[in-house]
């Protein structure tokens, strides 16, 4: 049930993700360079390994990590709303 849960919230993950970067918001144009070298998907990249690190320990014992996974989204999602209504 947990992997099924982090992998839920993953794609929702990776949806703000892509609507933030699509977004064209000031903010991202403040980003280090090496960001910006692949047009965003060194941070894809990125989020990539947080999914898959968080799937295998759940897949590994530890179950409760997809709390964890949870929060990691929770804030996520609120640091992409601010971003995408322009209320930061």
């Amino acid at each position: 049930m947990a992997i099924l849960m982090i992998f839920l919230l993953g794609i929702g993950n990776f949806a703000v993700h892509k609507a933030v970067l699509e977004s064209g918001h000031p903010l991202i144009g403040q980003v280090p360079w090496f960001v910006h070298m692949m047009g965003g998907r060194i941070t894809l990249a990125f989020e990539f390994l947080v999914l898959l690190a968080a799937l295998l320990l759940a897949a590994n014992g530890w179950p409760g990590l997809a709390w964890g996974y949870l929060g990691y989204t929770a804030l996520n999602g609120i640091a992409g709303w601010l971003i995408l209504t322009r209320r930061v």
